[in-house]
């Protein structure tokens, strides 16, 4: 298993995604989510996006408002990584049109069924954009 776990959280450090592909408590994901996040928002931008935190890899990528957070096995390549979040944001940003994190809090729903899309148990499945958001547009035409 590559992905352990996908986070977007704000710069105010509120997790506004989370998705797990590994068991942990509640008690073990609040405090891994706020000491990673305490970790990657201190860093400038001037340093790399990559950060070795317990046993996980953490690779982190800015956009606008939002941080995506990706942890992943210490022998996963990071640079694949960076561009599954890249994937990820693209992705989102054709469907929501610029995704900011009000798109993500009024439609989460929709974000976690892209990321389930695209993830699969911790390992990319999907990486086309149409197919990715087809399924969505299917829903949204039904309803």
């Amino acid at each position: 298993m590559g992905i352990r776990f996908i986070l977007m959280v704000n710069k105010q450090g509120q997790t506004r995604l989370a998705q797990y592909y590994e068991w942990l408590t509640l008690e073990e994901r609040r405090a891994l989510e706020g000491e990673i996040v305490r970790k990657c928002l201190a860093r400038n931008e001037q340093q790399c996006s990559f950060v070795e935190h317990r046993n996980y890899k953490i690779v982190y990528r800015r956009y606008a408002s939002l941080f995506f957070l990706v942890g992943v096995d210490n022998d996963e390549n990071e640079l694949a990584i960076l561009e599954f979040i890249h994937l990820l944001v693209e992705t989102m940003d054709r469907h929501f049109g610029n995704v900011c994190e009000l798109d993500i809090m009024f439609h989460l729903e929709k974000a976690h069924f892209m990321l389930e899309e695209m993830v699969m148990n911790g390992s990319v499945v999907e990486t086309s954009k149409a197919n990715i958001l087809s399924p969505i547009q299917l829903m949204e035409k039904a309803s």
